[in-house]
C-alpha cells in the first residue's frame, strides 16, 4: 500500500475547562495486536492508559495533535480520528459533576469533631480533610461540586467560603461550589435528617433535573475524611470506555483492617459480582479473592487478599436517579444496601487505585497519617508542583525558629520556636514551643476516646 502524506499538524484548543486549561501534546500510535490483547483483559481500568494535559491557569493555549504517518489506508486514518474525536468528548470534565459527603457525626474522631464536622479536621498542620477532594477535583479539571453537610457545618461552611468561591479563592470559571446543609421539607418524610449517605443524595436528586445540569452525564460520589491524590478524569474514562453503570475505585487490602471497608469480588472482566458492606467472622472469609487478578505479585497477594472499596463511585447519571427514586425509595446507604443489589443487575465495574489511600476515621488513623506526612521518605506529600493541594489563604507570617533543633518534623505558619527540641512532629499554625521543651511523637496506641 502507497504511503499517506503526512498530514500537518493543527493546533486544537484543550478542552479543560473553568480556568484550568494547559497545554497538551495528544500523541496517539495504533497499539500491537499483543498490547490490544491485554489492555481488553485491563480488568480494572489498567489498559486505559492517556497523555494528560498540563494544567495551566487562566490562559488557554492550543495544544498540537502529532499524526503518525503508518502504510494503512487513508480509511483508517481517519477512523483513528473520528475514535480520537470520540474520546475526548468521553472525558470532558464539564459533563461530570462532584458531590462531596461530609460525613456523620465523626464520634470515632472525637473530640476533634467536638465543634467541626469530620471534613474540617485539620491534616498536614495548614490543611483540613475536605482540601483533598476539593484539590482532587481542581486538579482533574472538574469544576462542579456539591457538598453536603449536616453535622457542626460552621467551621466547614467558613472555610470552603474562604477558600473555594469566586471573589478571594480559588476560581472555577463558569463552574461552582455549593454547600448543600441538610434541611427539613414539607410532608411527613421531609421531618427527618440525612439518614444516610444515599438518602443524602436522593434528597437533593432533584438538582440533577436542574437546567445547569442538562449536560451532566456522570455523578461523581466522593468522601471528605480520606487522604490521597488522584485524577479523577482517568476513574471517568475507564467507566465510559467500559460501559459500566456504577464503578467503584478500589485497593487490595490485608485482613488486620479489612472488616473496616466495603469488600467485593470480581470476575476476570473487572465486573463486581458480590458486594459486603464491613462483613465480620465468616463473611469476612467468604469475601477472600486471588488478588493476583489485579496484577500483584503472588507473594503479595497473599498478604492481602481482600478488594476493599474506597468509598468513591461514578454512577451515570440516569442510573443514579432510577436507583434513588424508584428502585431503591427507601434505601439509606450506598455501600451497604444499594451497591450490593445493584450488582446483582447493573454493570458495576471495579477501578484499581493502586496508591497511597488512607481513610482518617479513627483518631488512631488520624495521628498514624499525619506522623508519616513527616517520615523520609514519606508515603504521601502535599509538596507537588503538578498537583497542589489547595487551602484558604491565612495571611501568617513565616515561622520564627530561635536555636532550636527540628528533626523529620513539619512546622507550619505563624510559630514561634524558642530554645526547643521537636522531633517526628507535626506543628500547626499559630503554635507556640517555649525554651527546654522537647517536643517528640510516638504512635498512638488507643483506638478512641474513651480508652486512655
Amino acid at each position: 500500500a502507497s504511503t499517506p502524506p503526512a498530514q500537518e499538524a493543527q493546533p486544537k484548543p484543550s478542552s479543560r475547562p473553568g480556568g484550568f486549561i494547559g497545554c497538551a501534546m495528544d500523541l496517539r500510535v495504533a497499539a500491537p495486536a499483543s498490547v490490544a490483547a491485554a489492555a481488553r483483559r485491563g480488568v480494572l481500568g489498567v489498559g486505559c492508559a492517556r497523555v494528560r494535559p498540563l494544567q495551566g491557569r487562566r490562559q488557554c493555549r492550543p495544544s498540537v495533535r502529532v499524526s503518525v504517518a503508518t502504510t494503512e489506508s487513508a480509511a483508517a486514518a481517519a477512523a483513528v480520528a473520528a475514535s480520537a474525536a470520540e474520546d475526548e468528548e468521553t472525558t470532558n470534565p464539564r459533563t461530570v459533576v462532584a458531590v462531596v459527603l461530609g460525613g456523620g457525626a465523626g464520634t470515632r474522631l472525637f473530640p476533634l469533631t467536638k465543634r467541626r464536622a469530620k471534613p474540617a479536621v485539620p491534616i498536614g498542620g495548614a490543611y483540613r480533610l475536605i482540601d483533598v477532594p476539593m484539590s482532587n477535583c481542581i486538579n482533574s479539571g472538574i469544576n462542579k461540586v456539591y457538598v453536603l453537610t449536616q453535622f457542626n457545618s460552621a467551621s466547614l461552611n467558613r472555610h470552603l467560603s474562604r477558600a473555594y468561591n469566586f471573589s478571594n479563592g480559588v476560581g472555577f470559571g463558569d463552574g461552582f461550589v455549593e454547600v448543600l446543609a441538610a434541611t427539613q421539607r414539607p410532608g411527613s418524610e421531609g421531618k427527618t435528617w440525612f439518614q444516610g449517605t444515599a438518602d443524602a443524595v436522593r434528597q437533593f436528586a432533584w438538582l440533577f433535573d436542574d437546567a445547569k445540569s442538562k449536560d451532566i452525564e456522570d455523578v461523581l460520589i466522593l468522601s471528605g475524611d480520606h487522604l490521597y491524590r488522584m485524577d479523577y478524569m482517568d476513574f471517568v474514562q475507564s467507566h465510559r470506555q467500559r460501559d459500566a453503570g456504577i464503578s467503584i475505585c478500589c485497593l487490595p487490602i490485608d485482613g488486620s483492617r479489612a472488616s473496616d471497608f466495603g469488600l467485593m469480588k470480581i470476575d476476570d472482566t473487572g465486573r463486581v459480582i458480590s458486594f459486603s458492606e464491613k462483613p465480620r467472622g465468616a463473611d469476612l472469609k467468604a469475601m477472600q479473592v486471588d488478588t493476583t487478578l489485579l496484577g500483584l505479585p503472588k507473594e503479595e497477594a497473599e498478604k492481602k487478599p481482600y478488594i476493599a472499596s474506597m468509598g468513591v463511585y461514578i454512577f451515570k447519571k440516569e442510573i443514579l436517579l432510577n436507583l434513588l427514586r424508584w428502585r431503591f425509595p427507601t434505601a439509606n446507604d450506598f455501600g451497604s444496601e444499594i451497591i450490593p443489589a445493584a450488582a446483582r443487575e447493573i454493570n458495576v465495574k471495579a477501578y484499581l487505585f493502586n496508591d497511597y489511600w488512607e481513610d482518617i476515621g479513627t483518631i488512631k488513623s488520624f495521628f498514624e497519617a499525619n506522623l508519616a506526612l513527616a517520615e523520609q521518605p514519606s508515603k504521601f506529600s502535599f509538596y507537588d508542583a503538578s498537583k497542589p493541594m489547595y487551602t484558604s489563604r491565612r495571611n501568617l507570617p513565616p515561622s520564627m525558629i530561635s536555636t532550636s533543633k527540628i528533626t523529620d518534623s513539619i512546622i507550619s505558619h505563624g510559630c514561634f520556636l524558642d530554645k526547643c527540641r521537636v522531633e517526628h512532629s507535626v506543628v500547626g499554625i499559630r503554635s507556640r514551643i517555649g525554651s527546654n521543651v522537647h517536643l517528640k511523637v510516638r504512635p498512638l496506641a488507643c483506638k478512641n476516646h474513651k480508652q486512655k
